[in-house]
């Protein structure tokens, strides 16, 4: 019953916060107006001439669903990553896997290689790649020796991902273009600018495919929190469930990126929060953080577009300014424990 009310919290919040994101900009429009508009399209009627019905259906609702879709991936990937190297600090940013799918797509942006638009299917197939060669590099690095440290972990993962975006932004210098490479830069640190209906279908089904795979493994992912002994004495598979889930992380973080650049800290933040709320079952924290961090980044979307009236924020500008902080904490109370 808690986990239910939970949810029906963050959908209705959910649903608030992209009603508001939608209307604050440049030019607001009353919420009234907003669902007018939705409503009109969605009954198949022709657009009304005007500046206010291109505003909400063609510039505003896309992104606002985009960043929803981006925050529900990301909240799932946090919560995947933590629970497969048993590591609450874990997620795609501090261990190396963004950085790696950074560098897939910036590659493809910037060398032009298999990819005519710079959020085509090929960014997102070199950003897969770039992710799962991170996590695997980072994971072999963790597991030297025969034994797991989850410390090492994350120590291989911020070495790693520096490593590989110093290895961007040598790509990004490379660009003859001033123009090209400010555009390239402001993507690195996570924007939805410019975001149209086509580029919904992919990331979307990655996160419903992703959710429904994942949800489908949460026994297996509980069982690894108690170690890879007891789960396989439980009859966990370990290997072969660990080789899925870095495939599934790796694909999504992947699509992700290649929409939205490397945005920090919902990854991290989301679970910690969804666990106080319906503790750490899997089959509920999964679609729980998917909603939370759909909710989350759709305000943190809302507050880098319009925070300031002369130009837009990044997004990972934003996160950082919220995470680290509790990255901190989190740190401060681990060692007080240990």
């Amino acid at each position: 019953m808690r986990a239910g009310l939970a949810a029906a919290a963050l959908a209705l919040a959910l649903l608030v916060a992209l009603t508001v994101a939608v209307s604050l900009g440049a030019v607001d429009i009353p919420v009234g107006e907003v669902w007018t508009v939705v409503g009109r399209r969605l009954a198949g009627a022709p657009p009304q001439p005007g500046t206010r019905d291109l505003i909400v259906w063609q510039l505003r609702a896309p992104r606002a669903l985009l960043a929803a879709v981006v925050g529900a991936g990301l909240g799932l990937v946090g919560t995947t990553v933590q629970a497969l190297v048993r590591n609450p600090l874990a997620d795609p940013y501090l261990l190396g896997i963004s950085s790696g799918a950074s560098l897939g797509a910036v590659a493809v942006i910037v060398l032009g290689v298999g990819a005519g638009s710079a959020l085509g299917f090929g960014v997102s197939a070199a950003a897969f790649a770039g992710a799962l060669g991170a996590f695997t590099l980072v994971w072999l690095i963790a597991r030297r020796g025969g034994s797991f440290a989850p410390l090492r972990l994350v120590l291989a993962g911020v070495g790693i991902g520096q490593f590989l975006s110093g290895f961007t932004s040598f790509l990004v210098l490379q660009v003859g273009d001033d123009q090209q490479t400010r555009g390239v830069l402001f993507w690195l640190m996570g924007s939805l600018g410019g975001t149209t209906w086509s580029q919904l279908p992919l990331p979307a089904a990655a996160v419903l495919l992703a959710l429904v795979l994942l949800q489908a493994r949460a026994r297996g992912l509980n069982a690894l929190l108690m170690g890879d002994e007891t789960a396989t004495a439980l009859g966990v598979d370990v290997a072969r469930l660990r080789r899925e889930l870095f495939a599934v992380t790796s694909l999504l973080t992947g699509v992700l990126v290649a929409v939205s650049g490397a945005i920090g800290f919902v990854g991290l933040l989301v679970p910690h929060v969804c666990r106080l709320l319906v503790g750490g079952d899997h089959r509920r924290l999964l679609p729980l953080s998917a909603l939370a961090g759909a909710v989350l980044l759709v305000v943190v979307d809302t507050v880098a577009r319009t925070a300031l009236a002369t130009q837009e924020v990044p997004i990972g500008v934003v996160t950082a300014l919220l995470g680290a902080p509790v990255l901190l904490f989190l740190l401060d109370r681990r060692l007080e424990r240990s």
